[in-house]
């Protein structure tokens, strides 16, 4: 699939839930949520049936998501479905990293989420980390779980998954201090980090200019710590990030700019299945197509990949971040 700017897609994000256990402030900003109906919600069987479509149609990396996708029982049927699909090459997951040390019971042995999620096939895991102090954490999850999420982080390690990434969405008066502490953690443990930009994807509320980091200045607190950083144009993941490269280290970091890379959307290769089966060509649009309703009346794969290919054809040329875009939904509904 192609879109009419040339951007070939062959990512697809599937959030399978829109249920998080921690209520981050950039994503879910109060305890209140209205939770989809279980049967607005696709099932296991219903998704994998929409990524073999995808997957015939080019799609070769499949990342799932959620809110937290290790809250959905019996997640690991899914894993197993979706390692059945063929075309699937690079099959990742994106989680807060709480759950991943739980004890699970994986064919016939009682293993960790992460021990079990590396033998299905998952190769990634992306773990949001935006703190390392504790107190902040729970400020900024809503939930003291940072014992969790760095039990995670081991059992992840102990897993054997080819990457694990660190994601760390950047606030002002919130996280700058943690920045440096942040890159010494992944460069002793082997991580590849990520500093996000905020963008307006819970409320209008949370996207302030007292709230918002730019990727420059967060770059130049880190290099009074490490000095100067040199960019490394020729590495690239499946992502938009930019990377970096520490002074007299391999340690490479990336920086992810919605708001202020005027060159964000230009790689772009990506699709997103909301869990209650919309696709969506662009995280920052309102455009949706909706493909439970042609899934539930029973139509055949060759018109479900029509709805693939008129959303690939609705994909703009790039997002609405920087225009006054106002949320028409929270990102735990949308997926991360």
């Amino acid at each position: 699939m192609e879109d009419r700017f040339g951007h070939r897609i062959s990512y697809l994000r599937v959030s399978i839930t829109d249920r998080c256990n921690e209520r981050c402030v950039y994503c879910l900003p109060d305890e209140h949520q209205d939770w989809l109906p279980r049967d607005q919600v696709l099932t296991f069987e219903e998704m994998a049936r929409v990524i073999r479509v995808a997957a015939g149609l080019g799609v070769t990396k499949l990342r799932v998501t959620g809110g937290e996708p290790l809250t959905r029982r019996n997640v690991l049927h899914f894993f197993r479905l979706l390692r059945e699909i063929p075309g699937i090459r690079d099959l990742g997951l994106s989680t807060n990293g709480s759950l991943l040390p739980k004890e699970v019971e994986h064919e016939g042995r009682t293993v960790t989420m992460a021990a079990a999620l590396r033998d299905l096939g998952v190769r990634t895991v992306n773990v949001s980390l935006d703190t390392l102090d504790p107190a902040q954490y729970a400020a900024f999850t809503g939930r003291d779980y940072l014992s969790h999420t760095l039990a995670g982080l081991e059992a992840a390690r102990a897993a054997g998954f080819e990457s694990i990434k660190l994601n760390c969405v950047l606030m002002r008066g919130r996280n700058e201090d943690q920045l440096p502490r942040l890159v010494q953690f992944a460069g002793e443990h082997g991580y590849l980090l990520r500093f996000i930009e905020l963008m307006p994807v819970s409320s209008t509320e949370v996207l302030t200019e007292e709230n918002f980091l730019p990727l420059a200045e967060a770059r130049r607190i880190i290099e009074r710590s490490t000095g100067p950083l040199t960019v490394r144009p020729d590495f690239k993941t499946n992502g938009p990030a930019l990377y970096y490269q520490l002074p007299n280290s391999e340690q490479l970091i990336g920086f992810i700019g919605a708001m202020t890379d005027l060159h964000f959307c230009e790689s772009c290769n990506k699709l997103r299945l909301t869990c209650e089966g919309k696709l969506r060509p662009c995280l920052g649009s309102h455009l949706e197509t909706d493909i439970r309703g042609p899934l539930r009346l029973g139509v055949d794969d060759a018109t479900l990949a029509e709805v693939f290919r008129a959303t690939v054809d609705s994909k703009p040329k790039q997002h609405d971040f920087r225009d006054n875009y106002q949320p028409g939904r929270k990102m735990i509904a949308i997926g991360g």
